[in-house]
Parts: C-alpha cells; sequence; structure tokens
C-alpha cells in the first residue's frame, strides 16, 4: 500500500479516463526514496490500464514538490548511494515511459528531483507564482535523471546554466525558456491541466502511444517510425480514422482505443 502516492481515475463519459498521480508528503512533498518509488510503481499501474487515456501529475495547490530530502540523502554513503542509483533514476524518469500522454501540473515549488519528474511530461502546465530549478549542486550532487532530458528541452547551454548554478527561475524566465508549455493563474493550475488531458479520452491510444515511443526515442527516432507506424495497420482504430478520413473528413472518427 503507497503512503506517498495515489492514483485517481477520473469518471466521464467516454470509456476511457484520466488518471491523476499524485504526491502527497506533506508539507513540501520533498522525494524521498521510497516516495519515488511508490511513484514508479503507480506509473507501471497506470501504464498497464488500458482505460487510462492521459495521466496529470500534481501535488497540491501548494507545491508541486520541493525537491530531494536532504535528510535522508545525508545518510547515505558511497555504497548505499551506489545500490539505489539506478532504481532512483529509472523512478524519476517514470512519466516519459508512460505510453499515455503525461501532463505536470504544478504548483508552488518544483525543485530538484521534482523538476527531474516533471521534465519526463509531454507537458508542464505553472502557476505564475511557480519557482523551479535544479538545486542539487549548493548541496555538492547533481541531478540524478535530468541532466540530459533538460539539454534536449532547452539547449546545451541554458541547460548547464541552470544545472552549474543551481539558481531558481520564476514563471516569464521557465516560459522564456521553453522549460514550461503554458503558465496560468496559480488557482487554474490543475484545471488547465486536466482540460488538456481530457482530449485524449476519445483519441486512438494506439497511435498516440506509438507518437510518444518516437519522441522517445531520440536519435534511433527514424528506425522507431517506421516499426510504430507498420504496427498501427494492425489497431482498430487505423481502420476507423482512415475510413473516416475519407467519408467525413479529419475530426470524425470515433476511436475505440485499439
Amino acid at each position: 500500500m503507497a503512503e506517498f502516492v495515489t492514483v485517481e481515475l477520473i469518471e466521464g463519459n467516454a470509456a476511457r479516463r484520466v488518471a491523476v498521480l499524485r504526491i502527497a508528503r506533506p508539507p513540501m512533498n520533498l522525494l524521498t526514496v521510497q516516495l519515488a518509488l511508490e511513484l514508479a510503481e503507480a506509473a507501471d499501474a497506470v501504464a498497464a490500464d488500458p482505460g487510462v487515456a492521459a495521466v496529470v501529475v500534481y501535488g497540491d495547490e501548494r507545491v508541486f514538490s520541493a525537491g530531494d530530502d536532504l535528510a535522508e540523502l545525508s545518510g547515505f554513503g558511497a555504497d548505499q548511494a551506489g545500490a539505489v542509483a539506478a532504481d532512483l533514476q529509472r523512478a524519476l524518469g517514470c512519466l516519459a515511459r508512460l505510453p499515455q500522454p503525461t501532463v505536470a501540473a504544478i504548483s508552488g515549488y518544483c525543485l530538484g528531483g521534482g523538476l527531474e519528474l516533471a521534465l519526463g511530461a509531454d507537458r508542464r502546465v505553472i502557476g505564475d507564482n511557480v519557482k523551479l530549478g535544479l538545486p542539487q549542486i549548493k548541496a555538492g550532487l547533481i541531478p540524478l535523471a535530468g541532466i540530459r532530458r533538460l539539454s534536449l528541452l532547452i539547449g546545451p547551454g541554458p541547460a548547464k546554466d541552470l544545472v552549474y548554478t543551481g539558481r531558481f527561475v520564476g514563471a516569464d524566465e521557465a516560459k522564456a525558456l521553453g522549460l514550461v508549455d503554458e503558465v496560468v493563474a496559480p488557482d487554474d493550475v490543475y484545471l488547465t491541466a486536466m482540460r488538456w488531458a481530457q482530449q485524449f479520452v476519445t483519441g486512438p491510444a494506439r497511435a498516440l502511444s506509438a507518437a510518444k515511443a518516437v519522441f522517445e526515442a531520440g536519435p534511433h527516432g527514424f528506425d522507431r517510425a517506421r516499426t510504430e507506424w507498420s504496427a498501427l495497420f494492425l489497431t482498430e482504430d487505423r481502420l476507423i480514422g482512415t475510413g473516416s478520413y475519407l467519408v467525413d473528413g479529419p475530426g470524425a472518427a470515433e476511436f475505440v482505443g485499439r
């Protein structure tokens, strides 16, 4: 039974639903190894559920996650750090492995491991009062899972600046850097993320998953695209989509998610 992570399936009119993966370790949602592993376990369960069309990741209205629990990390020796590093790195990258579209709904602080987690989402929606950063360097550490993804997202120069200095950025700079996709009023963060996620509940699930797999393939994207594209010709949604497009044009298909 997870202690710090919950998964809620939001009911709707469609057969498929949005899952809300929620971090709940008040007051600041600091990331421990246990919390990270719970996130990975919850993500694995969501990934295996064909009834989930999209995923919203959220803390609460005050904070997404203020980062790593340094009280825990300060007690680690090199052997213990080496023993947990691979599992922790995998856990912080769990959103990128989900086949469904994912959006991080970010309020308050999103720092350290919290930002590394959010970097794995397909979209990041923040409140205009948010502070983001990777301050691990100030504790004599580095981000375990976020450096490469940050560099791909905003470019190596700006990524090095954020990692080397450990400084925080506000909403305007985060948007200008391309670190986040949408800035809204703090009270609108969750609803905005949910609206983005809900557009996929009637979408072609296999095609969305295939597109995400190609994005994640990086330099092997061309090869992965050929494989995914060909496999889509075995799906019901491809038959429905192409048939509907020919008769009624784009946007009229009623997909079944298979």
